[in-house]
């Protein structure tokens, strides 16, 4: 069976052993991708069962949040691409000295952001167009997670250098610790002290009763002991990248940090412009009312479900292509975006088909209030139909940033979701809604949405099928 050093031997690959490949990476990255939105699912309905206010104050923020986490992760993946290509290349001492100081760069940038997000935390809710009633619980659910963003920040670079060197499984194990552990940490710290029945046994359960508060300090707490544990497998462990033992500087040179910022400053630009768009869509829904920003919350969360393996298969499709790219093998580059695209665009099909099914059920799961689970329903079962064309625009990505090609990429998503979503939301939102602000203006915006994944999707299959000969042209 193929592994990933066939790619760094230039061995000769059959497409079923290719297909494998895409696979055996690809399963792993999902598995991490589902276990952080079960997470994400198991802190929505564990708020959802304080109410509607608290419910509605996670959702107000979690887009901003995105932008931030976002902005994060993306300039990190500027040097996630070039020790892909130096380990495709074998080599290791170059990939080793990109580590060193990615891990300066990276804490430096994130201490940035988190000043930034720090000084708007106490107004960001009320910019958003939030009620009095819950903005406080905003404020204070942004201004824990913010605080986090350094290591989070270190959080993504591990995870990424490791899936990038072929690395799956450690990645994919420590987020499941990572869930297993938000489950514990939100239990104890969301709920206040209480009687419990567990298997026939009664017993008080201890809580710090915090709310909305301890949805975020249980998440923080979490990601930070899986971070330091990415580091340590990372920094430690890893074969060919491993610092151990190793001399090296920290200290960033100037030529590497403007290669990365070649590659990351596009995707970064391009997730600010999009998650500002986000926002955008959240200043739309704010004046709809508690149970629409209630609904669009947890149905965003509830649709994760579908859409993140096809972020894991786009994690496989950075690392093969990267690899193929760093190899200097064209012809793997393209077979390997277009077996990807495939598998990402089946799977997501398939979980389209369950997300239609099971709508009502994702929503009573996550909420006691029947006007938030009919609404959340019926906006889901609308998403349902474009799942397969936003599989296509995931992965797609994935490909192009192996290949180190993020700026017209960037620029097809910014396009996208400015140019179709916005101005379509807002005006479904008031179509829906009959001219005056209700719920019923959701389904506007979630329609507004479907359409512009379906193009957003068309798009990106158009350059894909561009790849053979752009990749001749690059090199």
């Amino acid at each position: 069976m193929a592994d990933i050093s066939y790619i760094q031997d230039g061995k000769a690959t059959t497409f079923k052993q290719q297909l494998s490949l895409a696979a055996k990476l690809a399963l792993p990255a999902i598995l991490a991708q589902l276990s952080s939105i079960i997470m994400q699912y198991i802190d929505a309905s564990m708020v959802g069962r304080l109410g509607t206010e608290p419910a509605a104050a996670i959702g107000l923020v979690s887009t901003s949040l995105w932008l931030f986490w976002g902005i994060c992760s993306a300039i990190t993946m500027g040097f996630s691409v070039l020790v892909s290509h130096r380990v495709g290349a074998k080599d290791y001492t170059s990939a080793r000295d990109i580590l060193r100081q990615s891990i300066t760069a990276t804490l430096v940038f994130s201490v940035i952001i988190t000043a930034i997000g720090l000084l708007i935390a106490e107004p960001l809710p009320r910019w958003l167009g939030g009620n009095p009633e819950i903005t406080g619980q905003a404020s204070r659910y942004f201004m824990v997670f913010v605080s986090a963003l350094p290591m989070l920040s270190l959080n993504y670079l591990a995870g990424g250098m490791l899936r990038c060197a072929g690395n799956m499984k450690v990645p994919s194990m420590l987020n499941i610790m990572m869930c297993l552990l938000d489950v514990v940490f939100n239990y104890l710290l969301i709920f206040e002290t209480r009687p419990v029945e567990w298997f026939g046994m009664n017993f008080t359960m201890p809580g710090a009763g915090l709310g909305v508060t301890g949805a975020a300090l249980g998440t923080v707490i979490a990601e930070v002991i899986t971070a330091a544990s990415m580091l340590y497998f990372l920094c430690f462990r890893e074969k060919g990248l491993a610092l151990k033992g190793t001399n090296g500087s920290f200290k960033p040179v100037k030529s590497l940090i403007k290669k990365a910022l070649g590659i990351s400053a596009p995707m970064t630009i391009e997730h600010g412009v999009i998650c500002g768009a986000q926002v955008m869509i959240t200043v739309i829904v704010a004046p709809l009312g508690p149970v629409a920003i209630a609904a669009n919350a947890f149905a965003i969360t509830a649709e994760s479900l579908c859409y993140m393996p096809g972020y894991g298969i786009g994690d496989a499709a950075t690392t093969l292509v990267g690899q193929s790219h760093g190899a200097n093998n064209p012809y793997l580059v393209k077979r390997f975006g277009y077996i990807t695209v495939g598998l990402g665009m089946v799977v997501m099909t398939l979980m389209g088909v369950i997300l239609y099914i099971t709508a009502p059920l994702m929503m009573e799961i996550m909420t006691p209030v029947i006007e938030i689970r009919a609404l959340g329903a019926e906006v889901l079962r609308i998403e349902a139909w474009a799942e397969p064309m936003f599989a296509a625009s995931i992965v797609a990505y994935g490909v192009f940033v192996g290949r180190g090609d993020t700026i017209v990429p960037a620029c097809m998503n910014f396009g996208s979701i400015w140019l179709v979503r916005v101005p379509l939301a807002a005006w479904l939102a008031t179509y829906y809604s009959g001219g005056e602000p209700s719920a019923a203006g959701l389904k506007g915006v979630w329609l507004a949405m479907a359409i512009e994944l379906t193009f957003r999707g068309l798009i990106f299959l158009v350059r894909l099928s561009r790849l053979e000969r752009s990749a001749h042209e690059q090199r």
